[in-house]
């Protein structure tokens, strides 16, 4: 029973560290474009350019 004197302050903490954590990221805007993220999976920008074919 005494390693609860231990393990309820360090669970306290890491639960404010995580709220901290999750209020940060609302405040930097990291869920602002959640439509975007499903559009530029479908960009395929590690694809070559194909060359400029000048007999076209």
């Amino acid at each position: 029973m005494d390693v609860l004197i231990f393990l309820i302050p360090v669970a306290l903490l890491l639960g404010l560290i995580g709220l901290a954590g999750f209020l940060w990221s609302l405040k930097s805007g990291q869920y602002e474009d959640l439509e975007g993220a499903k559009y530029r999976i479908l960009q395929d920008d590690d694809l070559p350019d194909e060359p400029d074919d000048p007999a076209r």
